[in-house]
């Protein structure tokens, strides 16, 4: 498990594979059929299975990517094998606004209660795989590291059956991102006319999904495309949930806990909560340009600007 639910800054660190602590495989896998629908769940802070708090909150929008890694023994690999990308769901231009209030894969994701579904390939080789979910916020990725795009990811372990075929190409971590990557190092608050998310693109038989959900509307079954076929999908066999826990049950290396910031570089003291009046929690957003929610931070956090658009609640 990470230390806490800080974010991985730096795209040339080995922590961008599986997290911190992630390169140590756990007892367990999970098997799977290739061809399943497989849910992750992603959620704010450990044991926080709620839909009363979104999965990523405090506005980090951005895209969601899932990785596969073919490795030998899934409970002992360190992630450091080639992936390649299965799922993403990224961007969609919404009518008015500026990119910020674009459909991104994040909103889709808090929105449906921290859940990320897609299915496991039915293309790819049967064995054992390491699985990398990842969440881009990039409310703050128009400022270089260690202050820009924050990384959020976790890696299960699995067993693959009944697939077939040969390996795609693959990608490594670190390598695979850069810093100066148009997916990453972005102004969000600004008019968008395309986005195109960091990584390679997605291997035929894996999905992409455009964002459409903007409100808990119970929309999280949509349809996701299948990359080198012409209609949308959504048949599946079976579903298997897979969270990160504190449970020594689970698959997953790294908690899946998300939202905070690296060190800003301005900071301004806020009124405690109890003073009256609302108050956003640790790690929520309390200011910024456009913002009309709480200014106020949960008792032992301050309001910490880290851009014009975006002032977070971070531990006093």
């Amino acid at each position: 498990m990470p230390p806490g639910n800080n974010p991985i800054t730096d795209p040339a660190s080995t922590d961008i594979r599986c997290n911190i602590g992630g390169t140590t495989g756990i007892a367990g896998k999970c098997g799977l059929n290739a061809g399943d629908e497989v849910t992750i769940e992603m959620h704010q802070q450990i044991g926080d299975r709620s839909c009363s708090n979104e999965g990523i909150g405090g506005a980090h929008w951005g895209p969601v990517m899932v990785y596969l890694s073919k490795v030998d023994d899934a409970s002992t690999s360190d992630g450091s094998g080639g992936w390649f990308k299965i799922y993403e769901n990224s961007w969609a231009k919404y009518p008015t606004g500026d990119g910020s209030a674009d459909w991104w894969g994040t909103k889709d994701m808090n929105y449906c209660c921290g859940k990320l579904s897609f299915d496991i390939p039915k293309n790819i080789p049967s064995g054992d795989y390491l699985l990398r979910a990842e969440a881009l916020a990039l409310h703050a990725a128009q400022s270089p590291p260690p202050n820009g795009a924050q990384f959020y990811m976790s890696c299960y372990q699995l067993t693959i059956t009944g697939g077939s075929g040969s390996l795609p190409p693959t990608v490594h971590f670190p390598g695979a991102y850069s810093a100066s990557d148009p997916g990453i190092f972005i102004n969000i608050y600004q008019s968008l006319s395309t986005y195109i998310a960091p990584g390679p693109t997605v291997i035929p038989g894996g999905a992409t999904k455009s964002p459409n959900v903007l409100n808990f509307s119970g929309n999280c079954a949509a349809t996701s495309t299948v990359v080198g076929g012409s209609n949308p999908t959504t048949a599946v066999t079976t579903t298997t949930r897979i969270t990160s826990s504190t449970s020594p049950t689970t698959t997953a290396r790294t908690s899946s806990t998300t939202t905070t910031s690296a060190a800003p570089t301005t900071r301004t003291t806020t009124t405690s909560a109890g003073t009256g009046g609302c108050s956003s929690p640790l790690y929520g957003q309390c200011g910024g340009i456009g913002y009309t929610g709480c200014t106020n931070c949960a008792s032992g956090s301050t309001c910490s600007v880290l851009n014009d658009y975006y002032s977070q609640c971070l531990s006093a």
